[in-house]
């Protein structure tokens, strides 16, 4: 097992069409995907009439296969219609974008139902067009304690074991308390150097007015934390995985401080159940490495992070529905002072809003190794071991 899902490249991305994608390649992909079509979405198919550019096409099932027909549906009552742009149509069928990207752009054009029907055929159509193989959640194997945590030195492999399977690790005490302290302490001198509509910090509403709650780029304010960054403890967990994740964050934003404050009533603060990918590109960039630092500890009353074991592993809606209803289950990760927490992209995970004290939190990530930098990194393997 691996955490690296990729099966595209921005090196040869695919040559997508929007007539040709239509008339022949989603016919054949979802003739290929066979019986699977009404087993990967979350309940039967309405069909959906597809606008492209004034052309109609209608993708529907016909027995347990799905199909696409030009023009509107024969001899049914009720059906969704969405429009689509070619352009848009060939970045879904490309893994560019997901419906749920597009809906948060304000650009999802949908004419009659609702997303839900859109995100329903997403799945189908991913199933038909990935070469990921996922799993059926009856068929996800998971470890038999999912609230287990690990010292900073307990046996990588068992780590990576565990990480594999349920898609997320809790490190306990990998900082002590006196560096979160001084990290709080550069938080609140730090503060007061981020406006709204700065670009490089996020706001909220709470019942005592407008609150900060995130800062790009904290490294530049807190040397402890730069340090952090470069510190074998946390560059050791970019090693669990054993695909040789690199930082993703660039030198101006490498690592974000979050506060967590009691009473949001608008804004991002607590974000619901979502994948990291659920805008799109998840085949081309995971499993990334979404590690959180725990400022100050986390719990039920204080926010904490929530899990959905395994769902990396199988093919669901990225955003909007609740995962805890499709079969997996759902873990709470409490943490101390000082522990941190490792997610997957592809793991749906939540932030669970504080209501009797606030959280200070840090989050920085790690990437997969671009195909050029493997080809790097294994040349410089095969020549050190030449010499």
């Amino acid at each position: 097992m691996s955490v690296d899902l990729r099966t595209r490249s921005d090196l040869a991305p695919p040559q997508v069409a929007a007539t040709a994608l239509l008339a022949r390649d989603l016919p054949a992909a979802f003739e290929r995907l066979g019986d699977r079509a009404a087993e990967v979405a979350t309940r039967t198919l309405r069909p959906l009439l597809v606008e492209i550019d004034g052309e109609a096409w209608t993708w529907t099932v016909e027995g347990s296969r799905a199909v696409v027909r030009p023009g509107p549906p024969v001899g049914v009552d009720r059906w969704a219609l969405v429009r689509f742009s070619a352009d848009q149509l060939e970045q879904l069928a490309a893994d560019l974008v997901t419906p749920v990207g597009l809906w948060t752009a304000s650009s999802l054009d949908i004419v009659d139902g609702s997303i839900s029907h859109v995100m329903d055929w997403w799945l189908v159509l991913r199933a038909a067009l990935d070469d990921q193989r996922w799993e059926a959640v009856a068929d996800i194997d998971l470890p038999d304690d999912l609230e287990r945590s690990f010292a900073p030195d307990d046996d990588p492999a068992e780590m990576r074991r565990f990480l594999e399977q349920a898609g997320y690790l809790h490190v306990r005490g990998l900082f002590t308390a006196e560096e979160m302290a001084q990290v709080s302490v550069d938080m609140d001198a730090a503060a007061p150097t981020y406006r709204r509509d700065d670009g490089r910090s996020w706001w909220a509403e709470t019942v005592d007015g407008p609150r900060l709650v995130r800062m790009h780029g904290f490294e530049a304010h807190s040397p402890t934390t730069a340090e952090l960054l470069d510190d074998r403890r946390l560059l050791r967990l970019a090693e669990v995985p054993g695909c040789g994740h690199v930082r993703r964050r660039s030198d101006g934003n490498a690592i974000e401080a979050l506060f967590k404050p009691l009473g949001v009533t608008e804004g991002i603060s607590d974000i619901p159940w979502h994948k990291d990918c659920s805008l799109g590109r998840h085949s081309y960039e995971c499993c990334s490495l979404t590690v959180g630092i725990s400022v100050t500890g986390g719990g039920p009353t204080t926010g904490q992070l929530r899990v959905i074991a395994g769902s990396h592993r199988a093919l669901m809606w990225p955003a909007l529905a609740d995962p805890t209803t499709m079969g997996l289950p759902e873990v709470a990760l409490p943490t101390e002072t000082g522990d941190v927490t490792v997610h997957l992209s592809c793991t749906h995970h939540m932030a669970q809003p504080p209501t009797e004290r606030e959280r200070r939190v840090m989050y920085t990530d790690f990437r997969l190794p671009t195909p050029d930098e493997e080809a790097t990194r294994a040349a410089h393997t095969e020549l050190m071991r030449r010499s």
